[in-house]
């Protein structure tokens, strides 16, 4: 591992953390947001999908925040950030007709998943 890899990866890593940690409690805190952009596709309850990315999301960061797991967390974070991607997309396509400020934050949620993915897989391979 270079120098410049293993700087990066404790903070990578702690942001992942971080952002897992807040995303799964809020989805059982205020589930009603994250229902709204469960593709409609998909069967069963939206709030089913909506726990059940909040237990996701939350064993996720408890994974990545021990050192002996964080390897396969890495791995499990871009699972994750894959798996809910068609979520994003389907918040950008409901949000298209709303005021300009809440459509660029739903479009720039989509280039954020390939940046958390690249975060995740960093730490991935580099713990």
């Amino acid at each position: 591992m270079t120098p410049d890899a293993a700087s990066h990866a404790p903070r990578t890593t702690l942001a992942l953390v971080g952002l897992l940690t807040v995303a799964g409690v809020q989805h059982f805190r205020k589930p009603r947001p994250f229902d709204s952009i469960v593709p409609p596709a998909l069967p069963g309850p939206a709030r089913w999908y909506t726990y059940g990315s909040g237990v996701a999301e939350l064993a996720t960061a408890a994974l990545l925040a021990v050192p002996q797991t964080r390897r396969l967390g890495g791995a499990a974070a871009t699972a994750l950030f894959v798996a809910v991607f068609p979520a994003n997309v389907q918040m950008a396509w409901n949000w298209r007709r709303k005021p300009a400020k809440l459509q660029a934050i739903a479009y720039g949620r989509l280039p954020l998943q390939g940046l958390l993915v690249a975060g995740s897989e960093h730490v991935r391979k580099h713990g």
